[in-house]
């Protein structure tokens, strides 16, 4: 970076092993709060299918809904992510690991 700054990101990433909120680490206990998935990967699976929805449980929005097989699920959201206001909370169905990138 000109001037001898350095570029600082602010990208954090967690797994989830079954539906819940996704925690600001993994196996943390601190839920994630207001952020912008930019990244999901979910292991493969036939008939994968991974669900986000804005809050602590499946009442929340629904924001994401993506199904997937064998190939697996390697999704890089474009521009400034998907919107969270309250937390991300996890449904799956037909895979054991889901992964996110997110900001905030």
């Amino acid at each position: 970076m000109a001037g001898g700054g350095s570029f600082i990101s602010d990208q954090k990433f967690t797994t989830l092993t079954a539906d819940g909120n996704f925690k600001t680490i993994t196996g943390g206990s601190t839920n994630i709060g207001p952020c912008r998935v930019t990244y999901i990967q979910a292991h493969a699976a036939t008939n994968g299918v991974v669900k986000l929805h804005d809050g602590t449980g499946t009442g929340g929005s629904l924001e994401l809904q993506v199904k997937f097989g064998s190939e697996g699920l390697d999704l890089m959201v474009p521009g400034s992510g998907i919107r969270f206001k309250t937390g991300v909370y996890l449904d799956l169905d037909q895979t054991d690991s889901v992964t996110i990138g997110y900001t905030g």
